[in-house]
């Protein structure tokens, strides 16, 4: 509040009092947490490894909260408060890598099981998921996908940017085939594998946003599903060859590189052999 006294006389632009409350529910969430989860009543017993800890609670945050802190601590030391900033070391900057949710193999078989065995999943929600699982492909992807893309003689398709044809396996195929079918009992002329009732009378692929809750039945998000396949291969291949055969950015593959996707903290397995698709 001072600071906001002296830039006013300064004529520069103050802090607002949002931004004052914010710093303050940041050190009382800081205080809740030290009190209730790590037992210190006491700045001064305040730790590196407590402030990490308050971070992690938020990941996104992190910036943010790092910087009301280190204004904080600067200021507990300089009334000797605390004999040592706690914030000194660490960096505002968040680890590169993988930090997405994957799917263990029980998930994989039980959305395997479901797309090629249970006749009252939509035609839809098996060609998404079937191909992101096993395919990792994007929701783009299978949303752009035409008719003329399908090759029914050699079983492949186009996706999106990728150099070459898919080779789909015979379960694959079986629920583009299905799919397929759902689209001939609508009398549309749109070119797309994948017709709406929003779509048939045009030529226009089905919305984005219908593709984002295509899979809500499932439980899973198509990110996730896709996410489990391109940690998978990424471990095994290399990201430069799986962004070379899915027509990506190189950069979009490093980030889940063996080398900084293991152990991030997020539930990705060590092990890239529990990542694989059922068989």
């Amino acid at each position: 509040m001072r600071a906001q006294d002296r830039a006013r006389r300064a004529g520069t632009r103050p802090r607002s009092n949002h931004t004052l409350e914010t710093a303050l529910a940041t050190l009382r969430d800081l205080a809740v947490l030290l009190v209730d989860h790590r037992g210190k009543n006491d700045w001064a017993l305040v730790d590196v490894h407590d402030v990490e800890a308050f971070l992690a609670t938020l990941p996104r945050a992190r910036k943010r909260r790092l910087t009301v802190l280190r204004q904080f601590f600067r200021f507990a030391r300089s009334q000797h408060i605390v004999l040592a900033d706690p914030t000194r070391t660490l960096t505002a900057k968040e680890p590169n890598g993988f930090r997405g949710r994957t799917l263990t193999l029980d998930q994989q078989r039980e959305l395997f099981r479901r797309r090629t065995t249970d006749t009252h999943v939509h035609p839809h929600e098996a060609l998404v998921g079937m191909l992101a699982l096993l395919h990792g492909a994007s929701s783009s992807e299978v949303r752009m996908l035409q008719v003329t893309d399908v090759d029914p003689v050699a079983h492949t398709v186009r996706l999106g940017k990728r150099p070459h044809p898919v080779l789909l396996d015979p379960a694959s195929w079986t629920v583009l085939q299905r799919c397929l079918a759902h689209r001939e009992a609508w009398p549309t002329a749109n070119p797309h594998v994948m017709v709406t009732k929003g779509t048939k009378a045009g030529r226009s692929p089905a919305s984005t946003a219908q593709l984002s809750h295509v899979l809500d039945d499932c439980g899973y998000p198509p990110r996730m599903i896709r996410s489990n396949r391109l940690v998978d291969l990424v471990n095994t291949m290399g990201p430069k060859l799986v962004a070379a055969a899915f027509g990506m950015d190189p950069q979009a593959t490093l980030i889940i590189s063996p080398t900084t996707s293991p152990g991030s903290g997020t539930g990705l397995p060590h092990d890239s052999k529990s990542t694989r698709p059922p068989r």
